[in-house]
């Protein structure tokens, strides 16, 4: 029996929006959990695409593992997938965990901007928020993998979908399961606007909602990667979390484990610095394009010296695989028009080449101050101030994540032990038996959705409070059309065994099993307040549907036995 000071918690985790992880941290690897357990990613395992995985090396694994997320799963941030909500509505739910004003500067949904970057691209505009009144809000629920999978059956999509966390927490999932990736060695980071994942692999790999970054990728100055960078670069991240437990930036507790974050935050500092060489400086010019007017390039052909800008060098990179750098810099140069040389040098213009010997003399550590005026000396341009180049480039080589602080009162947690030899049941029953030790674990049962393993009052909660998709797209129906709209549905659930799908999952992928029908139904009518008896009772293999004096039956596959009334007590 769930406490009741505990039921917003545990009914968060059927609908897992953002701001419900957001206050109940512990809900964002319960999902992880949920997903590792669920027989979906099991299957990939006899995709012909993961033949023979398990001799390949780690990394090329994972690379294999990318792209079959790629190919199968889109990223969806369609504001009404799940429906929207008002900040009032969810400030009163919250309110006893947490302070309106903290919630306000931490949460993207409640007047959090960011830095400056945010302020500038004006964020509810650059969501789609501003056509909504202000206090109008989306729910953005992270989905399960059988949600994502789901979205296949929406007229709209081709294949799966999800939002930025859904993608993490299917990640993490598949990198233990397909890719054998220790769970120990997997950090999820939540930020107010995004979610992606830390990999200790080598020098690092970053989850960046589909796509892999790794170290090289996150210092290599193109488009895509400064979009990835965006989150890390403008936000506090306000979640880690792990195996061992979380630490969130504004709870004084944490139950991470002390040595699993000291080594997380080394292994990501790590990776976001790096020393600053000819290839790294030819980096940030292709991403700081407005120094570009500072350099030259001279290139030696057919025994003469001829000269270009490196700004129009650097555009013929869009039509080229060469880039500007030591190994492929010439190559670049020959598939350039020559008409677009000049046999002269440019006035006022650093050779930018001449930095590829400079390095080789000469190793720069921004810590080094007599290193730094070295370098400095060298890029003097009458174009624009060399402190202004210098501080751009040590912006670019080194970057502080905003960690949350290690100044908590860490909380031993029962630990959870999976290893990657484990097949699917042994994982369910070491979980089992942790569950009355383990808060996360045995949240990960209620987002797993299964009726024969947890207490129904959460998931009832969570379906009649939090589901406007099925009762806006049926607000201009009557009952007898409702009705007969959900019963021609198709008798198929997207979850396997006594697992069950929230309302709003059968109204948008239009399919269900006879007892997920009747909760559709059961919540479309709540919400007219025109009945005073509604309730569904399972017999076995029927679902019988009684509406004040009416019967409704409908045959199901869950197995399931007992009486789902609405004076449940969901206060």
């Amino acid at each position: 029996m769930i406490k009741k000071s505990d039921l917003e918690k545990y009914s968060s985790a059927a609908t897992l929006s953002d701001m419900e992880i957001f206050i109940f941290p512990e809900l964002l690897y319960s999902l992880v959990l949920a997903n590792i357990m669920s027989p979906v990613i099991w299957t990939w395992q006899e995709d012909p695409w993961f033949q023979d995985i398990d001799s390949m090396p780690p990394y090329k694994k994972i690379l294999r593992l990318k792209q079959f997320i790629m190919d199968n799963f889109d990223f969806n941030l369609d504001l009404e997938t799940w429906g929207l909500t008002t900040k009032e509505q969810e400030l009163s739910r919250f309110s006893p965990f947490m302070d309106e004003k903290i919630i306000s500067r931490s949460n993207a949904l409640f007047g959090y901007e960011g830095d400056k970057y945010y302020f500038d691209v004006d964020i509810r505009k650059h969501f789609g928020i501003d056509k909504y009144n202000s206090n109008i809000i989306p729910y953005w629920k992270t989905e399960t993998v059988e949600a994502m999978e789901a979205f296949k059956y929406k007229n709209t999509y081709e294949k799966g979908a999800g939002e930025c966390v859904s993608i993490a927490t299917l990640y993490a999932a598949a990198l233990f399961i397909i890719c054998k990736i220790p769970l120990e060695d997997i950090f999820l980071m939540a930020t107010p606007l995004h979610s992606q994942n830390f990999i200790d692999l080598k020098d690092g790999i970053l989850t960046n909602n589909r796509r892999l970054v790794t170290k090289n990728m996150w210092f290599n100055g193109t488009k895509l990667t400064v979009k990835a960078q965006r989150a890390m670069r403008n936000e506090q991240i306000t979640i880690v979390s792990h195996i061992s437990g979380y630490i969130h930036t504004i709870y004084p507790e944490a139950t991470i484990n002390t040595g699993a974050y000291t080594r997380f935050e080394q292994k990501l500092k790590k990776f976001l610095s790096t020393d600053v060489n000819f290839e790294i400086l030819c980096n940030f010019l292709r991403q700081e394009t407005q120094f570009q007017k500072c350099f030259q390039i001279k290139h030696m052909h057919n025994g003469k010296e001829r000269f270009i800008e490196a700004e129009k060098a650097y555009e013929y990179e869009n039509t080229s695989t060469s880039r500007l750098n030591e190994h492929t810099m010439d190559k670049l140069l020959l598939e350039i028009d020559s008409y677009d040389f000049y046999s002269e040098p440019l006035k006022d213009r650093i050779f930018l080449d001449k930095f590829n010997e400079f390095f080789k003399n000469y190793k720069i550590d921004f810590r080094d101050k007599k290193n730094i005026d070295k370098l400095i000396k060298e890029l003097e341009c009458p174009h624009i101030r060399k402190s202004d180049i210098f501080d751009a480039l040590f912006e670019f080589c080194h970057l502080e994540p905003r960690l949350p602080s290690k100044d908590r009162e860490f909380i031993e947690s029962e630990p959870v032990f999976l290893t990657t030899d484990m097949d699917r049941n042994e994982i369910i029953s070491t979980l089992e038996s942790l569950r009355e030790k383990n808060t996360t674990v045995d949240l990960a049962f209620y987002a797993y959705r299964d009726f024969s393993k947890t207490d129904w009052k959460p998931f009832l909660k969570a379906a009649l409070e939090r589901n406007p998709v099925s009762i806006e797209g049926c607000k201009n129906l009557s009952e007898v059309e409702v009705i007969e709209i959900i019963k021609k549905m198709p008798d198929e659930s997207i979850y396997d065994g006594s697992r069950v799908a929230q309302p709003d999952e059968v109204w948008n992928f239009h399919r269900g099993d006879g007892l997920e029908k009747a909760m559709c139904i059961l919540n479309i009518l709540n919400n007219r307040n025109s009945y005073k008896n509604i309730k569904i009772s399972l017999e076995e293999n029927t679902v019988n549907l009684i509406i004040d004096n009416s019967l409704i039956t409908f045959s199901s596959e869950k197995n399931l036995t007992g009486t789902i009334m609405l004076d449940n007590d969901f206060n």
